[in-house]
Formats: C-alpha cells, structure tokens, sequence
C-alpha cells in the first residue's frame, strides 16, 4: 500500500502542492494524498486518493473543476482569505519589498459577479453556452453558476435558445454580460443583425426579457440594436453611462471595498492624478473632496467619464492620454499630492519610472497582478517610497485572480 503524502502549499494557479513538489489539482494544505502507483502523473482521477484536510470544502457546484470560471470552489473561505494575502505578500518578498500594515481581506460573496464573457457554439444542432474550461477553449456548457449575480444566470437558458436559432452549424458567438443599475447590457459577437428577421428575432428577445440594451460586434465595430435606457453605474454617487462592454470591477462589493481603500490611502490630499482612470472608478469618488485629473488611452471610457464630469459638477479635468507611450513625466506629476494608478495586468513600468523620479508625496496602487504589482512596487522602492498599508481583495470568487490596494509614502 503506498503512503499517504502531505498537501503543504496551494500554487498560484490553485492546485494543491505536496512536499515533493508533485502538483494535485482540487486539494489544499492539510489534504493528505496517496498515488495508486508510483510515478503516477498528479491528476485528480482514480490514481489518486485523497483524505480531506480542516480546510478543504464540498464545491458547491457541479461544474467544478471542469469549468474554468472558478479554481478554488474546494478551499474554505479562510483559507482562501490567507492564500490571497500571502500570495501578495510573497511575490513581495521576491521583490525584496517590505510591507508595512496589511489589512483584513476583502472578500465578494458568491453570486455577485456583475460581469460576464461567455462563450457559445452551435455543433450538431446543440449549442452549449459558458465558461471555458480550465487552461482550454472547450466551453463548459454551464446549467448552475455561484459566481454570477442571479439577474445574469437568469439570461443563460433563454441566451441558448436565442443563439441556436441565430447561429448556423459550425458557428461560435461571444456573449459579454453586465449587470447595470438600470439593468442588464448585452453585446453578442459574430451574432446577425442586417436582415429584418434577425433584428427583430434581437429586439425581440431584448423586450422579453427586459434588457437594458442590446448591441452585436462584428467587422466593422459595435452596434447598437436596441436601448430601452442607459446602463448605468454610480461611481461616488455620479451616473456613468456605460459604453459596450466596458471595463469594469468584477462585483459591487469588491468595487466599494478597492474605492474605500483608495480613499483611505489618498487621505486629505487637495490635487489628485487618476491614471489608468478607465470610467471613473476612483475619480469620481476622489473629486468629491479633492480636484482631480483622469487620464485613460480608452476613448469610449473617457467620453463617458466626460460626460459624467460636465454633469456631476465635480473638480474633474479628463485626458485621452496612452500612458504607456506617454506616461506623465516627473515635472507634470509634481503639481499633485497624491497620484492613483490603476494599470492593466502587464503593470505600467514607464509610469512608474516617472512615478519613482518625481516628488510626489503619496502613490496609491491598484493592481489585479501581485507580481507586477512587486516589481512596480521595488521601482518605487527604489526611488525612495515605502510601502506602508496594503488592502488585500479578493473580488473573484473562487478563482485565482487576486487584486490589491496599496499606499505608498516618502
């Protein structure tokens, strides 16, 4: 009989990992493990045996582990809390930053997810709709969802209907959902809308079921079927109209708790750059007390930030600027007290470039990336900034995206 071996560390793509560096997917530290032969390759199936651990929970799903759109179903909820924060703080580590305060992690409830992109294919006659599966482009298609906020999972039976009738044999489609305050934005990729049938089979689903608008993308851009109103989102208390599929924090509750944290971390500074400001996320709330330049590369965001800013009456100046061509240089940043960059995965190394050489007095990073968070962080570091509180969040339920506040002082 082969031995029972120790899960001692989660990676950063969630699998379990045992001491001898063998990778089992859907287990946590504390599982025990046994291999049904020698050399076996570590894969969740009948070669291996596992004995749940105090931290390892029941999925609450029956797509898990297949579908892509969650990693960690199997991990409970503290000790998903404790994988966040040390994931931040060791890529940290590598990076020979050191950290000042990290406060409690916040973490969004299951069903909350405000923004979907799924996938849908028409084989056969079936068309399956959903989440890729993990590390593939098979689609998983999804009959029960716990991250989606139930107004989305709602739109998934009635969505597969409308795409086997509009889709030919052979045919994909993209479906970005968003969950507005004025209700659910739709825009469907490589889905007809010239001939009257087609259009009228769009509209006619959009009345159904309530939408607030429906657009389709295809060669020639995005197109807008039909608007019964504006989606909108409040940012700070100001309605932002929405372009299609915009860029947008993944739920309520992780959104209130990274603008919370930036807040926070901004302080009572009086002049205060956005950069990387997308919709306003940040600078609406901030204008309300302090004067505010946002800056994005987005056009369509930047429209809608503008026109959000004429009518808000904030302390508001928005600039169409590409940030990584042309980051702001020291001397511009020198005119602010505080300075907020909120960049893409990748991180935004010529900002922070100029960020490290200027005299700004406070930099507030927002990141969804902890490693190119850490190296962003020893730039500045290495200008002379320290890094003295950090907020972990955790918006993604169940899944191995992990995001950040983080404030930095001289």
């Amino acid at each position: 009989m082969n031995d029972w071996v120790d899960i001692v560390r989660l990676a950063a793509r969630g699998d379990g990992v045992t001491a001898d560096g063998r990778f089992v997917p859907a287990t946590v530290p504390g599982d025990k493990v046994r291999f049904g032969v020698p050399g076996t390759p570590a894969v969740l199936d009948q070669s291996v045996e596992v004995l749940p651990g105090p931290d390892h929970a029941t999925p609450p799903c029956r797509h898990f582990p297949d579908c892509g759109g969650c990693q960690l179903q199997h991990v409970t909820d503290p000790a998903y809390a404790r994988w966040v924060t040390a994931r931040i703080v060791a890529a940290l580590d590598a990076a020979r930053v050191p950290v000042g305060q990290v406060e409690p992690i916040a973490l969004s409830p299951p069903r909350s997810r405000r923004r979907a992109s799924l996938r849908a294919l028409k084989r056969g006659g079936k068309l399956t709709l959903g989440f890729n599966a993990d590390s593939s482009h098979r689609i998983v298609d999804i009959h029960e969802c716990h991250v989606l906020t139930p107004s989305l999972f709602a739109l998934v039976a009635p969505l597969r209907l409308l795409l086997r009738a509009a889709l030919k044999d052979g045919e994909g489609a993209g479906i970005t959902l968003t969950d507005s305050d004025t209700g659910i934005d739709l825009l469907l990729a490589n889905v007809g809308a010239r001939s009257l049938a087609e259009i009228e089979r769009l509209t006619g689903f959009a009345t159904t079921h309530d939408l607030a608008r429906l657009s389709v993308e295809n060669a020639e851009g995005v197109e807008t079927v039909t608007e019964a109103r504006p989606p909108l989102l409040r940012f700070g208390g100001v309605p932002v109209i929405l372009p299609p599929a915009p860029f947008l924090q993944a739920t309520r509750e992780g959104e209130a708790a990274l603008q919370a944290a930036v807040v926070a971390a901004v302080g009572a500074a009086g002049t205060v750059a956005d950069l990387f400001c997308g919709l306003g996320t940040f600078a609406l709330p901030l204008a309300a007390t302090a004067r505010v330049l946002a800056a994005d590369a987005s056009g369509s965001a930047i429209d809608a930030l503008t026109m959000a800013a004429r009518t808000s009456g904030r302390k508001l100046l928005v600039e169409n600027r590409d940030l990584f061509r042309r980051p702001l240089s020291a001397a511009e940043l020198a005119k602010f007290d505080a300075v907020v960059f909120d960049p893409p995965r990748a991180g935004a190394t010529a900002q922070v470039a100029a960020l490290a050489a200027s005299s700004v007095g406070r930099v507030v990073a927002v990141s969804c990336n902890p490693n190119t968070f850490a190296r962003d962080a020893a730039m500045l570091g290495d200008g002379g900034y320290r890094l003295e509180r950090l907020w972990p969040v955790g918006q993604f339920r169940w899944s191995t995206h992990v995001e950040l506040v983080a404030q930095f002082s001289r």
